[in-house]
């Protein structure tokens, strides 16, 4: 049975009575007038039901307008199979037919693809266990390197059927060391004296020895700071400057990473003042996004940034580089800066990194919980995707489960209902990066369950953040149709959106349901991979949305993805428009 509500302008609407039905519920559909200016007068309300068969007999009451004509009222037709085909990640649409619509996975996950990880069967497996969104770290290896795992995870969506995403991650213009010799890491142990230098050397380095890419790097700092690797990974005290090389005795003891970010600190203070005079995307980054662009990522996070300018620039470059401009600017929130322009940087990006590591070596350490709150929260109000990153299951480089400490911490992102979650060392490098993806997973999927049974329902205020009046039309009906999928126990929520910003707005609601989102655009399909509780399809459709859901009800009944007598919630943001049926 079909139903639903509709908005008219006043004046296009006529006036309709109609007898009250018990067996018939309301739903709410904004209707505007095709190429007319909306009116901001509150328009007059038309209800209209279709009754279920068994409704449909000779005495069954129609609904009829004031000039004696009925409204069209009819048994509604089988719903043939459609020709065409439909695209959806064949790990959801497994776990579909095995679980059904309420056990699938609203949190993303994102994993950083290194060493580890960089093969086919590697990639596979990871997108077997649940990976939304693979990352290449230009910190880290050749851009001959990462075109590889690019085709790659192209071929592996091309093949195998799946809608895995790519992020490109620049590595920003702040103080880092160098690449350790070609290491891929080295142990600093307790008490050792370790040299560090912005000499360029010809041959191998010399035991001990790190470069560091910043030239005024010995002269700003001095003897008895505290250097900190990584976020505070090592620690470091500054004991000696010999010309180029700085001295340090290792307080700290623990893995060295190479291109490692490096910040100072003196007396309980972060020193930043040089920080502050380097610019946020640095020669080499602009090198690496001309890169990104050219092999069409779907999103290029930078990092680092201060203010919302650096933003607005680098979407500006990609609009006038990009083929068609649709790559999304991912800002990593990792310094005093960007924490204290958090509400502007986040509204000029297209989504936000909680980057932990680096954010945690530049405020003090107890700070870092409060921060990820407040910025999940901004984002979240702002409708942009959050990625929680950096250290959530740190130990499961070395060792095959996490520790417990670690599982809370996964749990509070989720509880925090974050779009997405992030593994960096733990896919790249780790012995365990299946095992890690799997926790990711399961902790998810365990919490999200959780939340559902206990906390049902619980509203976030979100505030209007619609410029136009048709944008605000249009998350009225998004935050109307998710009330709506909670109160009526829906089993899914159907969006078609040609841009992903509808899929986007009932994203943003969380409602307990899983949101379908159907679009034309592959690269639009890829890209909505990165927020919570959306299902990504591809398919063909039309602005008309009788036709859409005979068709896509056709085409998911095929493949055994929904069944009749399924509830579902119905929005388009080419119709501004609820309906609400069960699948016949």
């Amino acid at each position: 049975m079909s139903q639903s509500l509709h908005l008219f302008n006043h004046a296009s609407t006529p006036n309709l009575t109609f007898p009250h039905n018990p067996n018939t519920k309301q739903c709410y559909s904004y209707l505007p007038k095709p190429s007319t200016a909306y009116n901001r007068r509150f328009p007059l309300i038309s209800i209209r039901a279709s009754p279920s068969s068994s409704d449909l007999d000779s005495s069954s009451p129609l609904l009829v307008s004031d000039n004696g004509k009925r409204a069209v009222i009819s048994r509604e037709e089988e719903y043939p199979v459609a020709a065409g085909s439909i695209e959806v990640d064949a790990v959801t649409e497994t776990e579909l037919k095995e679980n059904g619509f309420r056990s699938t996975r609203r949190t993303k996950l994102v994993c950083t693809i290194g060493p580890s990880t960089c093969g086919f069967d590697q990639l596979e497996s990871l997108a077997v266990g649940g990976m939304n969104v693979a990352r290449i770290n230009m910190c880290h290896g050749t851009r001959d390197w990462h075109r590889q795992v690019i085709q790659l995870v192209r071929r592996l969506n091309e093949e195998k059927g799946y809608a895995v995403a790519i992020m490109m991650d620049t590595e920003g213009s702040e103080i880092h060391m160098g690449d350790l010799g070609g290491s891929s890491s080295a142990k600093a142990e307790d008490g050792e004296i370790w040299t560090f230098s912005v000499r360029a050397f010809d041959s191998t380095l010399p035991e001990r020895t790190i470069n560091v890419n910043y030239d005024g790097f010995a002269e700003d700092v001095n003897v008895g700071d505290d250097l900190l690797v990584d976020g505070g990974m090592v620690r470091f005290e500054v004991i000696e400057k010999i010309g180029p090389d700085v001295k340090c005795r290792c307080t700290d003891p623990g893995l060295l990473l190479p291109r490692a970010n490096l910040t100072f600190w003196r007396d309980g203070s972060l020193v930043r003042e040089r920080n502050a005079m380097l610019p946020t995307i640095s020669s080499k980054d602009w090198l690496d996004i001309d890169f990104g662009i050219a092999e069409g990522v779907d999103f290029i996070a930078i990092s680092f940034v201060k203010s919302a300018e650096v933003i607005k620039h680098l979407k500006s470059y990609i609009a006038a580089r990009s083929r068609d401009g649709d790559i999304a600017v991912i800002a990593k929130i990792e310094s005093i800066d960007s924490l204290k322009n958090l509400e502007e940087i986040v509204q000029a990006s297209d989504g936000a990194m909680v980057a932990r590591g680096d954010l945690g070596a530049q405020i003090p350490l107890e700070q870092v919980p409060s921060a990820q709150q407040r910025i999940v929260q901004v984002c979240r109000q702002l409708n942009k995707p959050v990625i929680v990153a950096s250290q959530l299951l740190e130990s499961m480089i070395e060792y095959p489960t996490p520790t417990r400490a670690e599982v809370a911490d996964v749990s509070e992102a989720v509880r925090q209902r974050a779009d997405a979650l992030m593994l960096s060392g733990e896919s790249a490098m780790g012995q365990f990066p299946e095992k890690a993806l799997a926790v990711l997973r399961s902790v998810s999927l365990r919490i999200e369950r959780w939340w559902r049974e206990e906390r049902r329902h619980e509203a976030m205020e979100l505030p209007d953040i619609g410029s136009s009046f048709s944008d605000k039309i249009s998350e009225e009906i998004c935050s109307s149709a998710a009330k709506m999928a909670n109160n009526l126990e829906v089993d899914a929520i159907f969006v078609y959106t040609k841009t992903g910003h509808m899929a986007s707005l009932l994203s943003r609601c969380r409602p307990d349901c899983p949101i379908f989102a159907f679009t034309t655009i592959t690269s639009v399909r890829r890209r909505l991979n990165l927020q919570w509780g959306l299902i990504p399809f591809r398919l063909s459709f039309s602005d008309d949305m009788e036709s859409n859901l005979n068709k896509t009800f056709s085409l998911l009944k095929a493949r055994n993805l929904i069944k009749s007598g399924d509830l579902v919630i119905a929005v388009s943001d080419m119709l501004q428009s609820i309906q609400v049926m069960n699948v016949p």
